[in-house]
C-alpha cells in the first residue's frame, strides 16, 4: 500500500507535522510494508513555511526586521529548491500574534514584510511565494512597497511610509527602481474580498484587528484613495480585483505596485510540494483539519486535496478534530469518509489536551477496518 499523508494543522492542538507523524507511525504499525509519503501542509496561513521545509527540505532564514509598529522583531522565511524559491509568511513580521493587547490597524505597517522580501531577493531567490494569512494591518501593502523602493509623497512633496491611518495623505506614488528584477511574486490568498467597500478589507476584517466603527470608515476611505492614486500613477486598477482585500488589502497593493499574481493558497502549496507527482501510484490519501464543516470547501487544505485526488481516482480519508453540519457536499467533492477523533462529548478545553492520543486511537480504528478489508480480499 502507498499512503499519501496531506493533513492541515488541528489549530490550537497539533501542527500538520505532528498529525503526519502520528498517522505515519500508526499506518506502519498495521502495514509494515507500506510506503508512506508525508506532505504536511498549510493553506497559506501561519505555519506554511515550516510545512514547506518539512516536505521539501531547505533553509530557514531568520533576521531582525521592523514589526507591526516599526519596533525591531525577529522574523523568518524559508528558502527551498537550493535557494531558488522563497516562501514568506507576512504574519512573521506583521501578524496578529505580534500585536496582542495593542491591536491598531491605523498604525500597523507591513514594512518588515518588505524587508523579508528584499532579503530573499538579495540571497538570489528567483521566485517568491508570499502567504497572506493572519495580518494585523490595513495599509494596502504600502509599508512593504516602501521597503522595496516605492516612494510615497504627501501634498507638500514630503516622502513618508503610509500606514492604514495615513493612506489618505498620499498625493503621489513613484516607482524609481525595479527591486524585483522580473522575479515573479505569487500571493497565496484564500479570500475573495475586494480592496474596499462593504465587502472590502476594512469593513470585513479591520474590526477583528482592533478598529472601531469610525476607524473602519476611515480605513476604507484611505483604501479607496490609495487605489485611485495607484491607478493614476502606476497604471494598474485593482479596484475590482477579486481577493484584493486580503491581508489588509496587501494583495491589491502588491498587485498594483509590482504586478504580483494571486493564487488560491492550497493550490500554490500543492504545486510547490509536488502533490500530483506523489499522488501517482497512491492507493489512499489521508487528510484532515481541526474542524470540518461547510467552510472546508472554501479553499482549505481538505478541499484542495480532495479535488485533485478525485480527478486521479484515489480515495481520501479525512481524520478531523470535529465535524459539524451536513457533509454531503464534501463527499461529492472527493472525500470518501470522515472520522472525528473526539471519543466523548467534552469541552474543547478538555479534549484539546487529548488530541494526540485521540488521533492515534482513531487512526488505529480506521486502519483496523482497512486491514480487515484486505483480509477479505485475500479470501
Amino acid at each position: 500500500m502507498k499512503a499519501l499523508l496531506v493533513p492541515d494543522s488541528f489549530k490550537g492542538t497539533l501542527s500538520s507535522v505532528e498529525v503526519s507523524a502520528i498517522l505515519g507511525e500508526r499506518i506502519l504499525s498495521h502495514f509494515p510494508a507500506a510506503e508512506v509519503v508525508s506532505l504536511p501542509v498549510a493553506d497559506g496561513g501561519e505555519g506554511s513555511v515550516d510545512c514547506f521545509l518539512t516536505a521539501l527540505g531547505g533553509e530557514r532564514v531568520t533576521l531582525p526586521v521592523e514589526g507591526p509598529f516599526f519596533e525591531e522583531t525577529e522574523a523568518f522565511y524559508g528558502l527551498l529548491n537550493g535557494g531558488r524559491t522563497a516562501v514568506i509568511e507576512m504574519a512573521a513580521a506583521a501578524g496578529l500574534p505580534l500585536v496582542e493587547g495593542r491591536r491598531d490597524p491605523l498604525a500597523a505597517t507591513t514594512y518588515g514584510v518588505g524587508r523579508l522580501l528584499r532579503d530573499a531577493l538579495r540571497r538570489g531567490a528567483r521566485e517568491i511565494l508570499l502567504c497572506l494569512g493572519g495580518s494585523a494591518t490595513c495599509d494596502f501593502g504600502c509599508g512593504a512597497a516602501a521597503a522595496l523602493g516605492i516612494t510615497f509623497y504627501d501634498g507638500e512633496g514630503k516622502s513618508f511610509i503610509p500606514t492604514g491611518g495615513t493612506l489618505s495623505r498620499i498625493d503621489r506614488i513613484e516607482r524609481s527602481e525595479d527591486v524585483l528584477g522580473g522575479v515573479p511574486l505569487t500571493l497565496m490568498c484564500d479570500v475573495e474580498n475586494p480592496v474596499y467597500g462593504e465587502c472590502g478589507a476594512a469593513y470585513v476584517y479591520a474590526p477583528q484587528k482592533g478598529a472601531s466603527p469610525e476607524e473602519v470608515r476611515l480605513l476604507d476611505e484611505g483604501l479607496r484613495h490609495v487605489t485611485a492614486i495607484a491607478h493614476r500613477d502606476l497604471g494598474c486598477d485593482v479596484s475590482s480585483l477579486v481577493g484584493g482585500g486580503a491581508a489588509g488589502a496587501m494583495a491589491g497593493g502588491l498587485a498594483a505596485f509590482f504586478g504580483a499574481t494571486l493564487r488560491r493558497g492550497i493550490e500554490a502549496v500543492l504545486d510547490t510540494v509536488g502533490f500530483d507527482r506523489h499522488l501517482a501510484g497512491a492507493d489512499l490519501v489521508f487528510t484532515g483539519e481541526g474542524k470540518m464543516d461547510s467552510q472546508s470547501l472554501s479553499g482549505k487544505v481538505v478541499s484542495g486535496v480532495a479535488a485533485r485526488a478525485k480527478r486521479a481516482g484515489v480515495p481520501v480519508i479525512a481524520i478531523v478534530g470535529g465535524a459539524e453540519g451536513d457533509l454531503s457536499a464534501l463527499y461529492e467533492a472527493g472525500i470518501s469518509a470522515v472520522f472525528p477523533i473526539n471519543r466523548l462529548p467534552e469541552d474543547f478545553s478538555v479534549s484539546r489536551r487529548k488530541s494526540a492520543e485521540n488521533l492515534a486511537a482513531t487512526a488505529n480504528d480506521v486502519l483496523r477496518l482497512l486491514r480487515m478489508g484486505g483480509k477479505n480480499d485475500a479470501h
